[in-house]
């Protein structure tokens, strides 16, 4: 039970491991041993403290009890418990306008935008799609190999976009990764599909990558090892870093959904959850109109909305 310092008190963080190297603890069990039952009591000063349940062994669950008896009024929280997505914020303020349902989206004769993408009134000239003004050499890439695979109305489905990505990712040796699965793929189309066609242009691909690069660098901090995957407790910074506001239960689920036996998360997986996170949080601020972090969906919004994710 180390002692939070005074310049940390009274803050909600997640503790890094440093914290945890050059703080040393008030105080804790005698003896660290597995048993089925460990009772401790202890006397302390008045301050602010963190308490860290363990059990014998790592990744297991297990139930505590706390009891705190004081002769002043005496709280406690657990940490990390405001979920909220950083970038969401960011596009309110812009007051971006996404649209969720991809029935919405055909039906919507209307332009909207959705992180950065500019819907459209109707159906302008294919070629369009080819300008560019100024690109660097790695859209030019992008467009060459786009042409190639997506034929003449320049727009992929998950599977032609898996192939893009495979020849994308290749030229990229500094990520250890076969490429993406037919599921990442369609929940990445899901993401970025502004004009409900269940497909990408060569637009909504270009704002695609630039998320997946920015996911990408978080990512290679954490992979030191170079082994193309980080742990999950890594991937709670990750998720952090991302700009991802999620609480303890969330955590576990995401190591549950996308960690393999080991509790590693191969970078597949990672871009997998990051849509996935991103995806939700707009689908549910589009909702929460008045931005009181409650919706009300009936069974045909709900399965809309979980349906195409």
């Amino acid at each position: 039970m180390p002692m939070l310092e005074r310049n940390m008190c009274g803050k909600d963080q997640h503790l890094q491991k440093d914290f945890f190297l050059y703080t040393a603890s008030k105080v804790k069990c005698k003896t660290y041993i597995n048993l089925r039952e460990v009772t401790e009591r202890f006397h302390l000063p008045p301050g602010e403290y963190v308490i860290i349940p363990t059990t014998f062994e790592p990744h297991q669950e297990g139930e505590f009890i706390l009891r705190v008896f004081s002769e002043k009024r005496s709280t406690s929280e657990e940490t990390e418990n405001s979920i909220g997505s950083n970038q969401i914020q960011q596009d309110k303020k812009k007051k971006d306008k996404p649209i969720v349902f991809v029935s919405d989206r055909a039906r919507a004769n209307k332009e909207i935008e959705h992180d950065g993408i500019e819907g459209e009134r109707k159906k302008k000239p294919k070629r369009k799609l080819l300008e560019s003004e100024e690109e660097t050499e790695e859209e030019k890439q992008f467009r060459a190999i786009y042409r190639q695979i997506a034929g003449e109305d320049m727009q992929v489905c998950a599977n032609e976009l898996k192939m893009i990505m495979r020849n994308v990712l290749s030229k990229h040796n500094d990520i250890k990764t076969e490429g993406f699965s037919l599921e990442t793929c369609r929940s990445m189309i899901a993401l970025m599909d502004t004009d409900g066609t269940g497909k990408l242009n060569l637009q909504e691909f270009k704002h695609l990558w630039k998320k997946i690069k920015e996911w990408q660098l978080i990512f290679k901090r954490y992979d030191k090892d170079k082994s193309g995957s980080i742990s999950s407790f890594e991937m709670r910074n990750a998720v952090k870093n991302a700009g991802f506001n999620l609480n303890r239960q969330l955590y576990d689920i995401i190591a549950m959904r996308y960690a393999d036996e080991q509790l590693n998360i191969d970078f597949d997986s990672y871009i997998c959850c990051f849509v996935r996170l991103e995806g939700m949080f707009r689908a549910f601020n589009a909702f929460d109109k008045d931005g009181d972090g409650v919706i009300k969906l009936n069974v045909l919004e709900w399965l809309q909305l979980t349906l195409y994710s």
